[in-house]
């Protein structure tokens, strides 16, 4: 990680690998697309990561990289949320951006995206970190494997790869940052949705003790992995779908196209048919219908359920920030037409399977609540605020932040639903109208942004840790 060259407009900074060149724009240089490990392709799809060749030479770092194989997200979603999908073959990449490459000991955030462990990647406008770096933080974002090859269960493969892509990128991290400026020792893991769920499993993970010294959580919880033999039940269904045998080799021989069309084909038919003798008691239950292919609790990676592994002490010393939105599931039910025609029988059926979920979907429903709001209500303390009091509730002894975020988008319907908070987060308003409505206050970009700046910089974002539900920082 020997020096860094630089001029006004193109630095040149020397990582593990080689020499990358970025861009100067308004005093933050950025680094796109720089490869973390080899490129997941052939075999090495369903193999650990690989460290990835040297390359001779100054690589271009101007432009974003390829993104993981996946589908875009279904029109009433891809109205609020972009999927900018990018296909190439070196998409283990990182974009990252500095306020100054020649610093040293800068605070560093590195983020990992949502999109269900299926879709999304780090070249989204919203999730460009110029703002953090504008305001003294090295950002890096990060890319991992997603869907069947990220993961599936599979007999002869390591399991959950998408996990190892994200504990590869840490280690790089650890062995760069300082050429960029940034301290390996000031690393703050953030994520949202399945970025957040994976925080968690990092935050349980031994293998990445010690990659990471703070840690945020936004829409996430710490039971979103499933047992290996339910996770081998989805493997059977897509290996029957694409008549292959379910293993390495079988899916090593099938195409990406034929590999996404049966990831999406499964994905379908667990919605309209979300029965646990077909795809898994813990498939079904953590997957919500939204989720098919998540982490797995295999004893090595993950060596149990998230909250369960930190009930026990893992994660002790990281402050964790965490926090959820007060209409998540809005932004699900509401764009696709669900919540409209929801009745009580089939609001029943959902959540069911939940203790006192029924109860409290009557409570609401007896207050004159429409059944679609009702069921998107019980659905979010589900998914989402439940997890996240829980994982806080575990760690009594340590530094844990809770929010909540309630700024609505009315225009859309969704209030204040899953995702909304990120254009926040990053002060990317002008990035998001679709997602966020049209007259987002800035004010509350401002608290929000400053105060994951601040957790960044001090492990701490400028209110209480939690104790009660008192001690919980509403942004709305």
């Amino acid at each position: 990680m020997a020096d860094t060259a630089e001029t006004s407009t193109e630095p040149i900074v020397s990582t593990t690998c080689g020499a990358v060149r970025g861009t100067v724009r308004d005093g933050v240089a950025a680094f796109l697309g720089v490869p973390f490990a080899a490129p997941p392709v052939g075999a090495a799809a369903f193999a650990a990561p690989a460290p990835h060749e040297p390359w001779e030479g100054v690589r271009d770092a101007t432009a974003y990289g390829p993104t993981a194989p996946q589908i875009g997200y279904p029109a009433p979603i891809a109205a609020l949320l972009d999927n900018d999908i990018e296909l190439g073959d070196d998409y283990l990449n990182v974009n990252v951006w500095t306020p100054d490459p020649s610093a040293s000991g800068l605070p560093v955030m590195v983020w990992i995206h949502g999109g269900a462990f299926a879709r999304g990647s780090n070249r989204l406008a919203i999730y460009a970190g110029d703002t953090f770096a504008r305001d003294g933080v090295v950002f890096v974002g990060i890319n991992y494997r997603l869907g069947i090859p990220g993961f599936a269960s599979i007999e002869g493969a390591p399991e959950n790869r998408g996990l190892l892509d994200q504990i590869a990128a840490l280690n790089w991290v650890r062995d760069n940052v300082a050429a960029f400026g940034g301290d390996p020792a000031k690393v703050t893991i953030v994520g949202e949705s399945a970025g957040a769920m994976s925080v968690a499993s990092l935050l349980s993970s031994p293998r990445a003790t010690g990659l990471f010294h703070g840690a945020v959580m936004e829409s996430g919880n710490g039971s979103a992995a499933v047992a290996v033999e339910d996770a081998r039940m989805v493997t059977a269904r897509l290996a029957g779908l694409l008549e292959i045998t379910p293993d390495a080799a079988g899916f090593s021989s099938v195409s990406t196209e034929l590999l996404l069309k049966a990831q999406t084909d499964l994905a379908l038919e667990a919605q309209m048919n979300p029965d646990p003798a077909l795809f898994g008691r813990t498939v079904i239950e953590v997957g919500m219908g939204i989720m098919t292919l998540m982490p797995v609790v295999d004893g090595e990676v993950l060596p149990n359920l998230p909250e369960a592994s930190i009930a026990a002490g893992a994660g002790a010393g990281v402050p964790l920030m965490a926090g959820w939105n007060a209409d998540e599931f809005r932004f699900f039910l509401v764009p696709t037409g669900v919540a409209a025609i929801a009745t009580e029988e089939m609001a029943r059926t959902m959540i069911g399977g939940y203790p006192g979920a029924v109860a409290e979907l009557d409570e609401h429903l007896a207050a004159g609540t429409a059944v679609g709001d009702a069921l998107c209500m019980v659905l979010t303390g589900i998914a989402f605020r439940n997890g996240t009091v829980k994982l806080a509730q575990l760690r009594p002894d340590e530094q844990t932040y809770l929010y909540e975020f309630g700024v609505p988008n009315d225009v859309a319907g969704i209030g204040a639903g899953h995702a909304v908070e990120i254009p926040y987060v990053f002060d990317h308003l002008e990035a998001a109208q679709r997602l966020t409505g049209p007259d987002a206050p800035q004010a509350v970009a401002d608290a929000m942004h400053s105060a994951w700046v601040d957790f960044v910089k001090t492990g701490a974002p400028g209110w209480d840790r939690y104790l009660t539900d008192q001690t919980v920082r509403r942004f709305d």
